[in-house]
Order: C-alpha cells, then sequence, then structure tokens
C-alpha cells in the first residue's frame, strides 16, 4: 500500500497489504517521500512481482526500485528467486534500496548459509540493471564480499533508508521521563527470555504504557479478538488473554504516519523491534532498541541506534537507570554523513529524488498528498470497543475474510481439477499405447500358436 492509501482494517488484512509486518511501511514510506518528485510517479506492486509482469512493467515504467529488509534468509528464498527470475525479463533500471543478511548475533560468515546461491543469484542479475546495491550493515557487505561481490564497487552500506524520511537532520525532544510518563513498548517473541522479562517489568513501571505490535496476526487479534498467537505462558503479550489486550492497551498502527503521530505524545520508547523504535526517532522521540541478532545489531551501529545489547541486560537492569545512562541524542551523531552517503547512493543509480537542488526542498509532493488523505490512527483492542463497533468489526472482517478463503479454496479446486484432468490423459494415452502393444503381443503369439 501507498502511505496515502487510507485502507480500513479489514482491506489491510485481507489482502497483506503490510507483507506481514507493519514495520515494512515505515522504509516504504522514506522511499516514497524522497523519490517522489514533481516529475516522478510512484506505484506500489502491492508484494505482486511475478515474472509474468515483466513486459508489462518494461512497457509502462522507467525503473523498478526493491525496497528490502532481511531479504538474505532461508523462509525468503522463493520470494528470491521470483525476483530473480523478474529482474532477468527487465529491461529497464532495478535499484535495491536497503537488503540485509539475517543471522544469529555473532554470525559465522566464512561457514555460509543454504542461501548462498541464490543470493549470488539475486545481487548478479540486479547488478546487470544498476550501478550499485544499497545494504543495511557492515555484517551484510562483509557476506556479499565473501561471496564474491566488491565492497565500494558492487554493493555500499546505505543504512536503513527509513532513517533518511526527513532528511539530513534528527531531533529527538528533551522529555522528562518520570514513572508518570507516557511509554510506547515493542517486543519480539524471537527475543532471549532475560529480554522479554526486562521489557515486561520495565512496562510495568510506568502504569501510563501503550504496548505496539506488528505482525499481521498481532493485528487480527487486536482487530476481532482472535484468535491468539499462541497461548504459551511466557513475558511476550501472545494471546487476548494477557492483560494489556484485556485493560485496552494495544495500539496497531494502520500506516507510518498515524504510527509517528502517536509517538509524538509518549516520552519514551523501548523494545527488542527495529522499526518500532525507528519510528520513535521519526517521531523525535527517544527511545532504547535492545537487538537481537546480526541484522539489528548491524543498523544499531551504523545508525547510532540508542541501545543495549541483550547479553548486557541482567535481571537487575532497571528501566531507569537506563534512561539516566544512555545517551538519546546518539542516533544524531552521524546523521549526516550517512545522509550524504545514502544521497550518492541514488545519484549514483541515476535516480531523481527531492534534495537533487536543495536539502531543504520547499515542496514535499508526498507531504502535499497527505495533506489530502485523512490518515487513520492506530487501532485499539476490541475489548476497549462499544458493543456497536465491536459489532462493526465483526461484520466488517468475517464476510470478507471467508469469501477470500471460499475464493482461495475454489481456486484449489481448479488447479486440482486442472491436474487430475492432465493426468487422465495421460493415463488414456498410456492405456491406449498399452492396448496397442497388446494386440501386436497377441498376433504375435497366435503367429507362433499357428
Amino acid at each position: 500500500m501507498a502511505p496515502y492509501d487510507n485502507y480500513e482494517p479489514t482491506q489491510i488484512i485481507v489482502n497483506n497489504s503490510i507483507g506481514g509486518n507493519v514495520g515494512n511501511l515505515v522504509y516504504q514510506y522514506s522511499v516514497f517521500r524522497t523519490l517522489m518528485t514533481e516529475g516522478t510517479t510512484i506505484t506500489p506492486d502491492h508484494y505482486d512481482f511475478n515474472p509474468k509482469y515483466a513486459d508489462e512493467i518494461n512497457e509502462k515504467y522507467d525503473a523498478y526500485i526493491i525496497p528490502l529488509a532481511d531479504a538474505f534468509r532461508e523462509d525468503f528464498v522463493p520470494s528470491l528467486r521470483k525476483y530473480t527470475k523478474l529482474i532477468k525479463k527487465l529491461k529497464i533500471p532495478v535499484v535495491v534500496i536497503g537488503v540485509g543478511l539475517r543471522a544469529p548475533f555473532e554470525p559465522k560468515l566464512n561457514e555460509g548459509f543454504s542461501f548462498d546461491e541464490d543470493v549470488k543469484a539475486f545481487v548478479s542479475a540486479v547488478l546487470e540493471k544498476s550501478s550499485i546495491l544499497g545494504l543495511r550493515g557492515q555484517i551484510t557487505s562483509d557476506y556479499l564480499s565473501r561471496l564474491g561481490f566488491r565492497e565500494g564497487t558492487d554493493h555500499t552500506v546505505i543504512g536503513c533508508p527509513s532513517m533518511y524520511a526527513y532528511g539530513r537532520e534528527l531531533k529527538i525532544r528533551e522529555t522528562n521521563i518520570t514513572p508518570n510518563s507516557m511509554v510506547s513498548v515493542n517486543s519480539s517473541r524471537l527475543s532471549p527470555k532475560n529480554v522479554l522479562d526486562f521489557i515486561d517489568r520495565s512496562m510495568n513501571q510506568f502504569p501510563n504504557h501503550y504496548f505496539i505490535p506488528q505482525w499481521m496476526k498481532e493485528m487480527v487479534m487486536t482487530y476481532v479478538g482472535a484468535p491468539s498467537v499462541s497461548n504459551a505462558k511466557d513475558s511476550y503479550p501472545n494471546r487476548m488473554s494477557h492483560p494489556l489486550y484485556l485493560e485496552d492497551r494495544v495500539r496497531y498502527p494502520l500506516n507510518a504516519t498515524g504510527w509517528f503521530d502517536f509517538l509524538k505524545q509518549a516520552d519514551l520508547s523501548f523494545g527488542a523491534r527495529l522499526h518500532g523504535n525507528i519510528a520513535a526517532v521519526l517521531a523525535g522521540t527517544p527511545s532504547i532498541l535492545i537487538p537481537k541478532d546480526a541484522r539489528m545489531r548491524e543498523l544499531a551501529e551504523y545508525h547510532n541506534l540508542t541501545h543495549i545489547m541483550a547479553n548486557e541486560i541482567t535481571d537487575q537492569t532497571n528501566i531507569m537507570d537506563l534512561v539516566e545512562t544512555l545517551d538519546f541524542q546518539s542516533v544524531t551523531k552521524n546523521q549526516g554523513k550517512n545522509f550524504d552517503h545514502y544521497i550518492d547512493f541514488l545519484n549514483k543509480n541515476n535516480l531523481d529524488h527531492i534534495y537533487k537542488e536543495t536539502l531543504t526542498p520547499s515542496s514535499v509532493p508526498l507531504d502535499d498528498k497527505m495533506d489530502q488523505s485523512k490518515v487513520r490512527p492506530p487501532i485499539g483492542t476490541i475489548t476497549g470497543c462499544t458493543k456497536e463497533e465491536m459489532v462493526q468489526r465483526w461484520e466488517s472482517y468475517y464476510p470478507k475474510v471467508n469469501a477470500k478463503e471460499e475464493a482461495k479454496a475454489e481456486q484449489t479446486k481448479k488447479k486440482l481439477n486442472a491436474k487430475i484432468s492432465e493426468k487422465d490423459k495421460i493415463i488414456k494415452k498410456q492405456r491406449g499405447t498399452l492396448n496397442r502393444k497388446s494386440v501386436k503381443l497377441a498376433l504375435k503369439v497366435a503367429d507362433i500358436v499357428k
């Protein structure tokens, strides 16, 4: 979905307009805002990058832009292969704006990964249509260098494009953080137990707290109350019976700017979600990130995001002590240098952008378009709704979801019938062949008997 698309929750869920994680909308918003000029129209592909559309894309568009997250990972291989097939068919420039490796916190790059050959094929295809790839961090750069691609020539570290949404400068507000502060909290089930426990107890130090989940399953649970993401009894709020959901302390963003606006009301954001805390940075809100793997670590290091590593957290770690000791302005210190390098990357790939003439453009086309669109605020849990609102959500959601499931089942049925029909043809042909062979054999036997 485009940043200005004002989709209601059911539409987002049914069409998976966020690609499974609402964090995707943050870096996508930044790319839109930077590349949308008076002479440039940007059309989202809605995650439909089937190679069969290559001719249509070649005919209608001047470039194909791919902003990615941690796409170098095992479960993304089918999509990576699909992208590679499409890119090979394209005749227009293809630019990858930000891509990273998913790996453990201390990755063993020399041991290689099961997806190495797929990554090599993808990167090679892009470089045939592009000047240079933009990577999320140094770990990913070292990984591609090990695969034979040249740092500085084939690829360069640009960080996450989301960080450049508003240009060369970042402004983090000086807030007075007390137990009475409104705080925003994010978390990840993939974090180690010591991190989950820390986030849970820290959240409870601030009675006025809100949890912002990011998975699509969590959006469904927030909107209609079921099903639970998981029934596991751990420190992660993964079920409707968790106090955060029962007490309407959950807010799920429907778009990037609505997310930023909500975070502007907070004095602090903390947790284990990368874009949950980058969203806070863009809103000017102090934030603390807890990296859990290589992809978060390389970005925290590149952008100087205020953070504490998971292995530094103990049962004694107190959130208020961190507030006193961490530097919330650290993220602003490398921003200018990183932004200039990002613009240099865009220029090398011959992409037009709003900073061509000046670093402080007087007109930003996306902002003008957003002013004409009423973006929806984050949704609260169904437990905070009136009866009328609850019914409205259910009546909006279930018929559309059921219709999609029925359409999917019908499509599956047609595919199965087509396969059965094809096999029937093969069987019929084989029977005909067998019958002819049987006749010939019978005639031979008859001749021998004579």
